[in-house]
């Protein structure tokens, strides 16, 4: 048995955190770029939810009901905006294992 094939995968593996340790080191994200991704979410969950409330409140006021649109629609707006957010978040997420895989290769 060869002690050297034995940790090869481990060197590997190590050799590759390595890179990305000195890449992220020499590359830093600045505070500006981490507040205009919580500023981006924050829209993308933002405009939905306001969009259906207003829409609700114009179908209140146009059609009055027992139910509340402006609730219902407020509601579904903001699950509308939390699902794209959430969409957005993963796709970056996936580009950036993505980009950190082809780095290592």
């Amino acid at each position: 048995m060869n002690n050297k094939n034995q940790f090869d995968p481990f060197t590997n593996e190590v050799g590759k955190k390595a890179n990305r340790l000195i890449k992220a080191r020499d590359n830093p994200t600045s505070v500006w770029f981490g507040l205009g991704m919580m500023g981006l979410i924050g829209w993308a969950v933002m405009v939905p939810t306001l969009l259906g409330a207003a829409l609700g409140s114009w179908l209140d006021k146009k059609y009055p009901g027992i139910h509340s649109w402006t609730l219902s629609l407020l509601i579904i707006g903001l699950c509308i905006g939390c699902l794209n957010a959430w969409h957005w978040i993963s796709k970056q997420h996936r580009d950036i294992q993505q980009e950190q895989e082809n780095n290592d290769e």
